[in-house]
């Protein structure tokens, strides 16, 4: 069997950016999923509706960018 060496704090570092990425990604989804509810059930107006949009495409343009930086940062 192959020895599996213990993760460098790099490594955990890279995990841990990585989780905080599928995190904002999760709660973006879920945002924009829930946005026309949650509106509706606070009686809020559509504007209201559409700036929970743009904040959850701010959050995955964010998620995006932070993801190419770990990809390169992995590949180095």
């Amino acid at each position: 069997m192959a020895d599996r060496r213990e993760p460098t704090e790099h490594d955990r570092r890279i995990a841990r950016q990585g989780r905080v990425i599928a995190l904002v990604v999760a709660a973006a989804g879920l945002a924009a999923l829930l946005a026309p509810w949650i509106t509706a059930q606070a009686g809020l107006s559509v504007r209201h509706e559409m700036l929970i949009y743009l904040a959850a495409m701010g959050a995955f343009l964010w998620a995006f960018v932070a993801a190419i930086g770990l990809w390169r940062q992995r590949t180095r």
